[in-house]
């Protein structure tokens, strides 16, 4: 099998988080800068076998799109023009950021930890990326 990659997109970082092989289990990859987004993606996927983009969706608690979308329909274009063999599935991701951080806490990192809006990203896709885990 191959693993399935997902993506907390943001204007100035990044989150990504991957499965295993057998797609059990969700774990932090990295945060990478947004400007670099795609050749860190080209690259992963030539020498790891990606089946699925799993890319959070950010909605308003009206369940409207959020104001960020704008920012992630460009990339999404050009991530199917670069990389057109992997299928993209949005996923909603309402609260990831809150979860994160209370993951964070929960996990006992200190406050100056906590503020490491890198790590939030990277946990926040890998919430991202276990929700879809759970709902299949």
């Amino acid at each position: 099998m191959a693993r399935i990659l997902a993506i907390d997109f943001g204007e100035k970082r990044t989150g990504i988080a991957v499965t295993d092989e057998l797609q059990i289990i969700a774990s932090g990859l990295t945060t990478v800068e947004t400007k670099e987004l795609l050749q860190f993606l080209k690259e992963y996927t030539s020498k790891q076998s990606v089946e699925l983009f799993i890319i959070g969706e950010p909605k308003q608690m009206n369940n409207t799109v959020s104001e960020s979308e704008k920012h992630i329909l460009p990339f999404l274009k050009s991530l199917e023009k670069q990389i057109p063999t992997i299928p993209i599935l949005r996923v909603d991701e309402r609260f990831t950021s809150k979860m994160a951080f209370q993951t964070m806490i929960d996990s006992g990192l200190k406050k100056k930890q906590r503020r490491n809006k890198a790590l939030v990203d990277e946990i926040s896709a890998t919430i991202i990326l276990q929700s879809y885990l759970y709902s299949k």
